[in-house]
């Protein structure tokens, strides 16, 4: 949807996905200005680019109805948003690290190593945009530890939350 909506190529979103822009002295010269910008201006670094269109593309999903968002600091972009619920999923490292091992076949280091690495990319790209910090529990509504119940009693947990507010609001 981003690529659709900025012009710009799938191939060069993905590359610039879930990363920080890297251009300090342009977000400091700009200030926070940029991040309510519902144009986009064609001299902003890409990562930021996609942050706005991202941002446009949630909040217009939102007005229109129900919808899931993953990722993409939902919770922040939807702040304002008195119909939204954000959830926080987490696990324990070890269940974690299993699990990656399962899914991309890699050995328990390596799957340690990505877990590590895509924290911390995930968790510097939602600090730099949000100004919150990433994982912390009084930016979202609640936090589930999926440790606990699995993916799939996670998902109906999440799952019965958004029915009953639902029906609340």
């Amino acid at each position: 949807m981003a690529a659709q909506k900025s012009g710009m190529s799938p191939n060069v979103l993905h590359s610039a996905d879930e990363k920080a822009s890297n251009s300090l002295l342009y977000t400091l010269a700009m200030g926070s200005s940029i991040y309510g910008a519902s144009t986009l201006n064609y001299d902003i670094p890409i990562n930021d680019r996609l942050f706005i269109t991202q941002c446009d593309i949630i909040k217009n999903l939102a007005e229109k109805g129900s919808c899931v968002m993953v990722g993409r600091s939902a919770d922040y972009v939807l702040r304002d948003n008195p119909r939204h619920v954000s959830v926080f999923i987490y696990a324990k490292l070890e269940d974690r690290i299993h699990r990656v091992m399962e899914r991309h076949s890699l050995s328990e280091g390596d799957a340690r190593a990505l877990i590590a690495k895509t924290d911390k990319r995930r968790a510097n790209y939602y600090n730099f945009y949000t100004g919150q910090k990433w994982g912390k529990y009084d930016n979202y509504h609640m936090s589930l530890d999926s440790s606990l119940l699995g993916i799939d009693g996670t998902a109906k947990l999440i799952s019965q939350l958004a029915e009953d507010f639902r029906e609340l609001t």
